[in-house]
């Protein structure tokens, strides 16, 4: 798990933009889910988990801001 959370940080900014699009940003949300499984944080996990859910309707609006800004998706991820 340890290997695909790192790789998902390694990832190139441009297609960490194009993850966080409409329709792809589900990714992110299964990012998120793996994270906190791995961390054993409940939170992360419960984030992951709407993300999935719902991250296709407006959620991706934050990823690809904080991509677009911070060059990583949201602080809790």
């Amino acid at each position: 798990m340890r290997d695909l959370v790192q790789a998902f940080d390694d990832l190139p900014w441009l297609l960490k933009v194009i993850f966080a699009l409409p329709g792809l940003d589900f990714l992110w949300g299964i990012y998120r889910l793996i994270k906190g499984i791995h961390k054993g944080d409940n939170v992360l996990i419960l984030a992951g988990i709407v993300w999935i859910a719902t991250g296709w309707a407006i959620l991706w609006i934050i990823d690809l801001y904080t991509v677009l800004v911070y060059k990583k998706v949201t602080v809790l991820a």
